[in-house]
């Protein structure tokens, strides 16, 4: 592509995103870092897991960012001990007039929102794999594609041990971001009082859907035309060895870690370079763009031994010291 239509359209979908910001936060209040990262999983046409403590407005946000977009269908499941795998893929049933037939689940959708995912069991869990990684669901003998987008933003509640099951890792590591949500600061829960959907329903906020499904999918393939230089590919390929060989970049908090991030995570992180560098208006990455996005795509893949789970050692800790500590080269 030319390099100055590159600029042109690589500007021309930061002014729209801006649009898409503003009418996202007549719902939500700050969260401006959250809101950033959740656009650059939407370029990056990658899933989502959130984490926070109850009433930091998790699924509101992602509603909000849903209610923005038009032409979308969107999907809400509320994860329960008692759902079955069919009750996200959809089922084949059989009827005498009819014969056998396709109930399709609520996973055929653009956006699936999946409310705290972490409290049905791992069986069900699984049910997400295929979908997520293939876009596509097998019902019965029928191998189905998803619709484009599909996009799952799942929530989770870090306090709570009982009634939850941990994700199993093969799922957390489809995720393309895990985003940390904490409580916001004193400002914006004074503003927080008067503006919120328990007094004012969604309806009321106004809400204009400003980007389309179309624009969507252009906006992703605009992200593979960022240039990612050699050195910064080396950079990011030195990032996830020092998660898995700590000793050699000399990270202290390495001998807390069991296993490294995953080689999902190298691609990740050149994807989400890409997406920090679009939403900068550059249309090439820089180290600076890696470091960006690398707590997000590295703090679920990190696994701790048992001594720094004991400890209470946090990944976000690992990651921070292994960013001072590699070189570019």
């Amino acid at each position: 592509m030319d390099p100055t239509d590159l600029t042109r359209r690589i500007n021309s979908c930061n002014e729209k995103l801006e649009v898409f910001r503003q009418e996202i936060h007549k719902i939500v209040i700050g969260q401006d870092d959250i809101i950033d990262t959740l656009i650059k999983g939407l370029l990056c046409n990658g899933h989502i897991l959130l984490e926070g403590v109850p009433g930091v407005a998790k699924t509101l946000i992602v509603v909000a960012m849903v209610q923005t977009v038009k032409d979308a269908s969107l999907q809400r499941i509320q994860f329960t001990p008692d759902l079955l795998p069919t009750d996200i893929t959809g089922v084949t049933i059989y009827e005498e007039k009819k014969g056998f037939y396709t109930i399709k689940g609520p996973v055929f959708t653009n956006f699936l929102v999946a409310d705290e995912v972490n409290r049905t069991p791992p069986k069900v869990q699984s049910a997400l794999l295929q979908a997520m990684q293939e876009r596509e669901v097998t019902i019965g003998r029928q191998t189905l594609p998803l619709p484009k987008p599909f996009f799952v933003l799942a929530t989770q509640n870090p306090l709570e041990t009982k009634g939850v099951y941990p994700l199993p890792e093969a799922q957390v590591d489809r995720f393309l971001f895990k985003i940390s949500i904490g409580y916001v600061p004193k400002k914006d829960e004074i503003r927080i009082i008067d503006q919120n959907v328990d007094i004012k329903g969604i309806s009321e906020y106004e809400i204009n859907r400003v980007l389309g499904v179309n624009e969507i999918l252009e906006y992703q393939g605009l992200v593979k035309q960022i240039y990612l230089a050699d050195e910064v590919k080396r950079y990011i390929v030195s990032l996830v060895n020092a998660t898995r060989r700590p000793k050699d970049f000399d990270v202290k908090l390495g001998k807390y870690v069991r296993w490294g991030a995953s080689p999902r995570a190298t691609i990740n992180l050149s994807l989400g370079a890409r997406a920090t560098a679009l939403l900068n208006g550059r249309t090439y990455t820089t180290p600076e763009d890696v470091r960006a996005v690398a707590p997000a795509i590295l703090r679920h893949r990190i696994i701790l031994n048992y001594e720094g789970k004991a400890t209470e050692v946090k990944t976000d800790d690992v990651i921070k010291e292994i960013i001072s500590k590699v070189p570019v080269r």
